[in-house]
């Protein structure tokens, strides 16, 4: 399967509009937003888990990354509820689920091979601007904007953005709660914020690592 798999065009997606697909996991279903592969993928897509369901214990072949959305997200390292950022590396392993039901968001095959950094960030309330990782490749970070801002954002190697609530408009298009935008180098993000404002999760750097994970066959 391939879906926005083409990394030098803008791509943007919707999960409002999309549909949720089964998993081989009983009660789990996923939203695509970006994939390159069939159960076995580089992949970005928002997950949901019902109540009392699980995924069976996995390893982590090209690194894992979560950000939970609703809900408390867990596995075997402890309970994590909404906000809380989590990176597994490759070579790590779990057996996620959530006894109440959570929905996350999450990237896979996506580290570089040398990224070995574990991160688990408990919610941080209150904060306009939150740096959740960086490394000499990449920047994760969350960031509110104020409503009617005009947005201006260099771009110089890369970006995707996922709208965690509030809305801007890009492009003539608006990005609401659990919108994707992924935009290519040197394309600058430029638009304007909603009136309620944004809260936004960001990535900034490559968009496929040089030495990003090899898919397994």
């Amino acid at each position: 399967m391939r879906l926005n798999d083409d990394l030098t065009s803008r791509a943007a997606a919707h999960a409002g509009r999309l549909p949720w697909t089964p998993s081989p996991a009983p009660g789990v279903e996923r939203c695509m937003l970006f994939r390159i592969g069939d159960e076995i993928a580089r992949a970005t897509s928002i997950v949901r888990f019902a109540p009392n369901s699980r995924f069976p214990a996995h390893e982590h072949g090209g690194g894992e990354e979560i950000l939970v959305l609703e809900g408390v997200f867990q596995d075997e390292t402890g309970d994590y509820p909404a906000g809380s950022y989590l990176r597994n590396p490759t070579g790590t392993a779990h057996a996620p689920g959530s006894d109440a039901g959570c929905v996350i968001f999450v990237k896979l095959w996506q580290f570089r091979a040398d990224d070995h950094a574990v991160v688990a960030l408990p919610p941080e309330a209150g904060t306009s601007r939150r740096l959740l990782f960086e490394n000499a490749s990449e920047r994760v970070w969350q960031e509110n904007w104020a409503p009617g801002a005009e947005i201006r954002l260099p771009n110089p190697d890369g970006l995707e953005i996922f709208v965690l609530s509030g809305s801007f408009t890009e492009n003539g298009e608006c990005f609401e709660r659990w919108s994707w935008l992924r935009l290519p180098p040197a394309q600058a993000l430029g638009g304007f914020v909603g009136p309620q404002g944004v809260r936004l999760w960001l990535k900034a750097g490559a968009l496929l690592q040089p030495n990003v994970c090899a898919l397994e066959a």
